[in-house]
């Protein structure tokens, strides 16, 4: 699938660098990447390229009909771009799993690699808590969580990770 991916990008390419873009080419590529793409974005932009550019290839004259036409394969090499683009780190790994600590953190709107005071974190509990309290129309489970994450962080020993 790669290969044919590369072969549209080379050909999508050469159709947006020549001095006089043969449309109908154009609009026979979009087809094929519509039709082949197992990619949904891809499928998608080259759905949506088609029309305006069969319009070109009828009406070539139009100026704005064949700017109009250049965004739109521009779109497609644009999507094609991103799906071949060197990708670094480990592909499909799963996210870290956070410590009791580090989700306390983040419910708090805490900075994870910064020492906390019991006054920075009384801080940010009440602050959120005005908010967050069932009186003040938050959910009574997200204030229940805001009251958890404030205890992790204040007695951190006691609570075991999970």
């Amino acid at each position: 699938m790669m290969d044919r991916i590369e072969s549209w990008k080379l050909t999508l390419e050469r159709l947006r660098t020549a001095h006089t873009v043969d449309w109908d080419e154009a609009g026979r590529l979009a087809a094929e990447i519509a039709r082949a793409s197992t990619d949904t974005t891809l499928r998608q932009a080259a759905e949506q390229a088609i029309p305006i550019l069969r319009q070109a290839a009828h009406d070539s004259e139009a100026h704005d009909i064949t700017v109009a036409a250049q965004r739109r394969l521009g779109v497609v090499l644009e999507v094609i771009h991103g799906l071949t683009a060197p990708r670094f780190g480990r592909r499909n790994a799963l996210p870290k799993k956070l410590t009791n600590e580090e989700r306390a953190r983040r419910t708090l709107g805490l900075p994870l690699a910064v020492q906390l005071t019991c006054d920075d974190i009384h801080q940010a509990y009440r602050r959120l808590a005005k908010t967050m309290h069932p009186d003040r129309g938050g959910s009574e489970q997200a204030f229940l969580d805001l009251a958890a994450a404030r205890d992790v962080l204040i007695h951190p020993g006691a609570h075991k990770d999970a």
